[in-house]
């Protein structure tokens, strides 16, 4: 790693840390701002930018580095604090900034993570489909416990078949996104869980 920047992310503010020149920026976090730093990592030539995952404010800023094919490594929060305390750089009560997550992707030589953004949207719009059935049967099968009139039972017991159906298809398309980037294989592997002995489902994570 030659050139590493940090990125404290926030919900509208982007400031940024260039390891190598101890240069600091700031920039909007908004469509403008993100082109802007788009160019100045470019004229940085850097070779990886690092940000903690910060829930919906990280995921414009990774869009955007995919989109870019800039390189990028996404740390756990707790991971990073860590990682402050223990070089001395903060106390506990601090705030970890992009300095510090400069310097932990220099020191723990972070590998880059460069999964598309159009699969990773996909998986995003496929999750939230996903969520939303998973609501629809559970509010459908306890309507089916409750509806005693023969019509009602019949539709719901039709409206729980359509369901089922749109999840397996749901599934098998995420199947079929993961499988065209190995990067996004690897977090299958750690996002697939068998609950009590049921058929493996795709938990995706918000991080996504």
């Amino acid at each position: 790693m030659y050139n590493i920047i940090g990125i404290d992310v926030s919900k509208d503010w982007l400031d940024a840390c260039c390891l190598s020149t101890t240069e600091h920026r700031q920039f909007a976090n908004d469509g403008r701002g993100l082109r802007a730093l788009r160019q100045w990592i470019a004229t940085n030539r850097a070779s990886l930018v690092v940000f903690e995952a910060s829930g919906i404010y990280h995921r414009r800023l990774e869009d955007s580095l995919s989109t870019a094919t800039i390189p990028y490594a996404k740390v756990n929060p707790r991971q990073a604090r860590r990682f402050a305390e223990a070089t001395g750089k903060i106390a506990k009560t601090d705030r970890v900034d992009a300095r510090i997550l400069a310097r932990m992707g220099a020191v723990l030589e972070l590998e880059a993570q460069t999964p598309k953004a159009e699969y990773l949207n996909a998986l995003r719009e496929m999750a939230t489909a996903r969520r939303g059935l998973i609501k629809d049967r559970v509010t459908v099968k306890t309507r089916m416990q409750t509806t005693t009139q023969t019509l009602l039972k019949r539709q719901l017991r039709e409206r729980l078949t359509q369901v089922e159906k749109h999840l397996e298809q749901i599934d098998k398309a995420i199947t079929e996104l993961i499988c065209h980037d190995d990067q996004l294989a690897a977090k299958f592997e750690i996002l697939t869980v068998n609950l009590r002995g049921r058929p493996s489902k795709l938990v995706l994570a918000p991080m996504l």
